[in-house]
This record gives structure tokens, sequence and C-alpha cells, in this order.
């Protein structure tokens, strides 16, 4: 849903109106729907595609940061390794669980399971609650990047980053991609741009 209200919404208005007769019924939820089943032409989705019934477009990549407040890392530190993080309270995406925290390493990749603080099940509260203090929380840089613009949250550097992500367009396998879908896909593509406009100028 934060991406859908940060920028899906944005980048969907300008391709309705210079389509006026195109029809559109637009669900947003954070729980991961069942594409075929539920009737849906086509889903957005960030993270990887486990169903193999789908077929998946890229729409652009998505890095994900550690983040926290600049009062948190005052009074509790500022992790600079993956075994110093572990040692911090975290902010947990409930949807992905305490294993999301996973980092590309040489030796394979590593599963960095911080002290549990907080469980929600949405972008934008966990984002809230990182600017008011309550731990670290890994997130994509969709969500937070104007909070580090304006200083309300500092990124992370502990050595490794995490595994770079995707947002994705996803349709049914079983059912031929109209003209319609394709030119919305890229369309999206295209606004959101490559690398995207969320990302160009933060660099860790």
């Amino acid at each position: 849903m934060t991406f859908g209200r940060l920028h899906l919404g944005p980048a969907l208005y300008p391709f309705l109106s210079a389509n006026p007769k195109l029809e559109l019924t637009l669900d947003l939820d954070d729980r991961r729907v069942d594409a075929a089943a539920d009737g849906y032409d086509a889903v957005l989705r960030h993270g990887p595609i486990l169903d193999s019934r789908l077929m998946a477009w890229r729409l652009a990549p998505s890095r994900r940061v550690l983040i926290a407040s600049p009062q948190y890392l005052e009074n509790n530190g500022r992790p600079a390794s993956i075994a110093e993080l572990e040692q911090h309270r975290g902010i947990f995406y409930t949807n992905r669980g305490i294993a999301d925290w996973r980092f590309p390493t040489p030796g394979g990749t590593v599963v960095v399971r911080g002290q549990f603080g907080l469980g929600l099940n949405n972008g934008d509260m966990i984002r809230d609650a990182a600017i008011a203090g309550l731990g670290i929380a890994l997130m994509p840089m969709f969500a937070v990047w104007q909070a580090i613009d304006t200083g309300e949250l500092a990124m992370i550097d502990i050595g490794v980053t995490a595994e770079l992500e995707y947002i994705y367009m996803a349709h049914p396998e079983g059912r031929r991609a109209s003209v319609k879908l394709r030119a919305l896909a890229d369309h999206l593509r295209a606004a959101f741009g490559s690398p995207p406009y969320w990302d160009k100028t933060i660099k860790v």
C-alpha cells in the first residue's frame, strides 16, 4: 500500500488521462492475493515472485536499506557489522517475518535476526515507527527516501547490502497479456525510471 500511495497512483494518473476510454479498478492491499483465483488481470508485487503460475515483468529495481532515527543511533550506537546489528532492536514487516533481513556475503547469504521490538504489516507505519526512534528497520528506498533527505532517518552501513529486489507486474500464465496491460507496464517502467527516481539522489 505504501508503494501504491507514493508511486503507483502518481504514475497511473497521467496514463489514465491519456487513455480516457480505459477502465481500471485498483485494489490496494499489503497481502499477497492469488491473481488467477481472485480474477485479477495483473498484480504488482515488491520482492520475489513465488507463484509459478504467474508471468512477471520487471518494472523497477528496488534497493532496501537499514534505517533508524538519528536519536535512536545516538542513544543506542550505530551498528557497523552483522554481529553488531543482531544486538539492536528491530522493527519487522510481519508479512515477511523476522527472517527478512537477508544479506549476501562471499560465504553465502546471512539471515540476521535482530531483537524483536515491533512487528507491523504496513510500510508507512514501519517508517513512522523508525522515525519515532523505536528501532532499526530494513526498508525499500521507495518508502524512506524523503525521510532520509530531510534527516528524519539515517542509513546504516554494516559493510554488506541487502538482497536487491524488484517491483514486478505479473499476470496469470494462462491469460494472454492484453495490449492495454503491456502499454500500462511500459508506461510504469518509464515513469519509475532505471535507476528509479527515488534512488537517484541518495548513495549508500
